[in-house]
């Protein structure tokens, strides 16, 4: 049986039992987005081997996957499975505050992943346990923090919140301006 282990956003390994050898042919593996049959692809692999892992997949796609034992000895029917990568679940590599103010600045952060469903913008001023949130689309990556206090330290914590449930954070500080 033909079957995958080893699943990530991206790649996945396949192993199968012993069925040829290096003599007695090869195997065609191809495999292939079940959205989008036109996207197949295929490979040859030795007689030999018995695992192969297939990379640069798109993430959160189901591909169709068949190997056929290509012999010159026997006739051995193909072998199907089909495997789903994962979701992309990157968090965000950098938070940026800019345009500082006595009472706002702007928060930005990267990347901007199809994955994310929307983001969590929570600040609260250092030291202090009082949080305030922002809540921004998936598709932006920026927004602007506002009635601050002058000349305070906050701690600005962004959160994507992934559309499979899972969610990531990254913070970082940011102070305001004195005031005028």
């Amino acid at each position: 049986r033909l079957h995958a282990t080893d699943v990530t956003s991206s790649s996945f390994r396949l192993t199968w039992p012993k069925l040829l050898s290096r003599e007695t042919g090869y195997y065609s593996l191809e495999y292939t987005p079940r959205a989008e049959p036109d996207r197949k692809r295929s490979q040859q692999v030795s007689g030999d081997h018995t695992s192969l892992v297939l990379s640069h997949l798109a993430p959160e796609t189901t591909y169709e996957v068949v190997l056929i034992p290509e012999s010159n000895v026997h006739y051995f029917p193909p072998q199907t499975t089909r495997v789903t990568t994962l979701a992309e679940e990157i968090s965000p590599v950098q938070v940026l505050i800019s345009e500082s103010g006595p009472h706002s600045f702007h928060v930005s952060w990267a990347p901007v992943l199809d994955s994310v469903a929307s983001y969590q913008v929570l600040y609260g001023p250092l030291p202090g346990n009082s949080v305030e949130v922002l809540q921004v689309d998936g598709r932006h990556n920026s927004t602007v923090v506002e009635h601050l206090a002058p000349n305070t330290t906050y701690l600005v914590t962004v959160t994507a919140i992934y559309r499979s449930g899972k969610e990531k954070s990254l913070s970082a500080k940011a102070c305001t301006q004195e005031g005028e």
